[in-house]
């Protein structure tokens, strides 16, 4: 049976601490809905009603298209090793660049990545957790190093290109505002 909460309490927060991975959901006015599965060091519970978490460089900057469009995002956590659980909180967000004002004090909630593309701000609107009954069973074994590894055989200049050959648009042809 779900459950809607106003804000994150301390369960809330410690079952989003234990988890591996979260995926990320958001839509502009029109064109495709997107969900995306986060991993690493990237995500941060700075109050009740407040999460940050910062974007790696990716195939895709979907997220950052649609909140130019319609600020509003899902984040959502499943339990895979534990009892069955499902957390979700719905609000808006904000997009932060590298140079913009609160970018550098949000930055230093996490390790520091060369290939930081955002920095995404949400204020929390509603908690909701629902049973996860169907869930499978995983076993996490370890972080991917592929990033790191992309990243290191890149000079900043190269994912600057990456970023506006492969990120500058969404898949529906819409601006995302990465600065190139």
């Amino acid at each position: 049976m779900a459950k809607q909460f106003p804000r994150l309490d301390d369960a809330h927060q410690k079952f989003i601490e234990d988890q591996h991975m979260f995926f990320v959901g958001t839509a502009g006015s029109e064109g495709k809905v997107n969900i995306s599965p986060k991993g690493m060091d990237s995500l941060r519970v700075v109050g009740p009603n407040r999460i940050v978490w910062m974007n790696l460089t990716g195939s895709g900057n979907e997220t950052a298209g649609h909140l130019l469009q319609v600020n509003r995002m899902t984040l959502m956590w499943c339990a895979f090793t534990t009892r069955p659980l499902i957390l979700r909180t719905y609000g808006t967000a904000r997009t932060l660049h590298v140079g913009d004002e609160g970018w550098a004090e949000l930055a230093n909630l996490f390790p520091n990545h060369r290939s930081a593309r955002q920095i995404y701000d949400q204020t929390i609107e509603m908690v909701q957790t629902s049973c996860g009954y169907a869930v499978p069973f995983m076993e996490f074994q370890s972080d991917r190093d592929t990033m790191q590894k992309w990243v290191d055989g890149k000079t900043d200049g190269d994912i600057r290109s990456y970023w506006a050959e492969k990120n500058s648009q969404t898949i529906d042809g819409k601006p995302t505002g990465v600065p190139v």
